[in-house]
């Protein structure tokens, strides 16, 4: 079962979803499965809902001597039950009302003979979003992926219920004749995959099958056809992307190289001695997580906020600002809005705004319920007021920037403004510059050719961030320099910046 986001969302969709599998989608997907060979003798659908990929793998597989469906909306359980006829050629079919998460999962799979079939389409919603309706069909709780401090503050914790329940899924066929076939988003099936690499789970072979979701399920979402074999004795560190399950060939593989995942092998191969040492901090811009009070336009002298009000704020804390859309679309990007920095560094004491700028401090006390209401975690037990991603690099007078929304990879250099340093929204990806020539030299090597080709092999156009602060971290800018024989200007440039005492690293 699929459960998503939509204008009438409750809280039963969100939990249980009744966005079910349609049948003619559920029948395609066993024909596929039957194409290339698998011909299970028990089927097991952890999230079966109504029940349409058991009657499929029913109607598909004249092997099946056993199957299983588990569903926890009682409702789906009567429907299945009614709609899949009660024997498989003589076998049996059980469907269990249970809570995936309380399920004694390892005595039903010692009662399922292989070739095993894991089927399905378990729920497309995040742990964040059911932890907000108070749900309790959630798995324990934990740092999902084992994330280190600020990390697991500032939501990287936050998970897609799918994505753990595939994951403890391919523990369950470790070791066992079992085809894994799941639909999911496709950012879902690349994290089970890095998962599976990443820990030497070894997998003989992994198909990704895109999936036209709006067609299927009315969801604008990129979702794939999972399907996944494991084996003891082969370990494939590839996975072959089809554009639909009607297409045998596939368009392009990814894969797991150097610890890390990779869109296009191919290309990376030919462009992966430019990965390396990270020379220049890539760094985020300012999160302030209130845009309605810290951003603000000029008017006459004065400035109109978010909320429409025109206020009078001092200048001390004012910075001329760029959001990725204007990094994106103008060059050189041109600020059209200011935001209100209220600290230098993390921690700093924000009471300080008191006496150097009384009508911003009277501005900030005065909305200063909406600030308390910020959700994240970053600003618990913080100054009054706080912001986060801010330090000495943030007022560099130039910088290399690009936006983190869009797919388009193209850098720009960034001066200063009216005199002032130019700081980014959280939506952008920065390297702070001591001088206006080490911006251009870094522009150019990161806009060359070799630099392009290396960012496109190693990024997913389709995820909601194509571009992220680790893959930036990827390209060694030294030995782009020297592909274009601009090493020499780069090398004066770091020893510059190593005798610095400004931090803006």
């Amino acid at each position: 079962m699929i459960s998503m986001r939509t204008t009438k969302k409750t809280k039963e969709k969100v939990e249980y979803g009744d966005f079910q599998t349609p049948l003619p989608l559920a029948r395609e997907v066993c024909a596929l499965l039957s194409q290339c060979g698998c011909k299970p003798l028990s089927v097991l659908e952890p999230t079966c809902g109504a029940g349409n990929f058991l009657r499929a793998a029913h109607e598909q597989f004249g092997s099946i001597k056993r199957a299983v469906g588990v569903e926890i909306n009682g409702e789906y359980v009567t429907s299945a039950r009614r709609s899949i006829p009660d024997a498989l050629n003589g076998g049996q079919l059980t469907i269990i009302k249970e809570d995936f998460f309380t399920v004694h999962w390892e005595e039903i799979l010692g009662l399922l003979p292989d070739p095993l079939l894991i089927i399905g389409n378990p729920p497309w919603v995040t742990n964040a979003e059911l932890g907000s309706l108070g749900s309790a069909n959630l798995p324990l709780k934990s740092n999902f992926r084992n994330q280190a401090g600020i990390d697991a503050i500032t939501g990287k914790s936050n998970f897609d219920i799918s994505e753990w329940m595939l994951i403890r899924a391919l523990d369950w066929i470790r070791g066992r004749q079992a085809t894994l076939a799941m639909l999911c988003k496709t950012a879902v099936a690349r994290k089970v995959l890095f998962n599976a690499w990443s820990t030497g789970q070894p997998l003989e072979t992994s198909d990704i099958y895109q999936i036209d979701a709006m067609k299927f399920f009315g969801a604008a979402v990129d979702a794939c056809l999972l399907v996944v074999r494991p084996s003891p004795y082969a370990r494939s560190l590839d996975c072959r992307i089809h554009e639909s399950p009607e297409e045998n060939e596939p368009v392009a593989v990814l894969g797991y190289r150097n610890g890390q995942l990779v869109a296009n092998v191919q290309a990376f191969e030919r462009w992966a001695y430019l990965e390396g040492e990270e020379l220049y901090r890539w760094r985020s811009g300012i999160k302030h997580d209130c845009a309605k009070v810290m951003e603000v336009r000029e008017e006459n002298g004065r400035y109109r906020n978010g909320l429409g009000e025109l206020v009078e704020l001092e200048a001390e804390y004012l910075y001329p600002m760029l959001k990725s859309a204007d990094i994106f679309r103008e060059d050189p990007p041109a600020p059209r809005r200011w935001m209100l920095v209220t600290q230098r560094f993390v921690g700093e004491d924000t009471c300080r705004i008191r006496d150097k700028a009384p009508k911003t401090w009277e501005y900030l006390v005065r909305h200063g319920a909406l600030l308390d209401r910020r959700v994240s975690a970053i600003y618990r037990k913080r100054a009054r007021f706080s912001i986060f991603g801010v330090g000495d690099y943030s007022f560099a007078l130039w910088k290399v920037a690009i936006s983190g929304l869009y797919k388009r990879l193209e850098f720009k250099m960034i001066g200063p403004s009216d005199g002032k340093p130019v700081v980014l929204d959280d939506t952008c990806y920065f390297i702070a510059c001591r001088a206006k020539g080490e911006a251009q030299l870094l522009t150019e090597l990161l806009n060359s050719e070799p630099a392009r080709q290396f960012f496109s092999a190693v990024i997913f156009r389709d995820a909601k961030r194509p571009l992220t602060v680790a893959v930036l971290r990827r390209l060694d800018l030294l030995v782009v320099a020297r592909e274009l024989n601009l090493e020499h200007p780069l090398e004066k440039y770091l020893q510059l910046s190593a005798k610095s005492r400004i931090d803006l690293a």
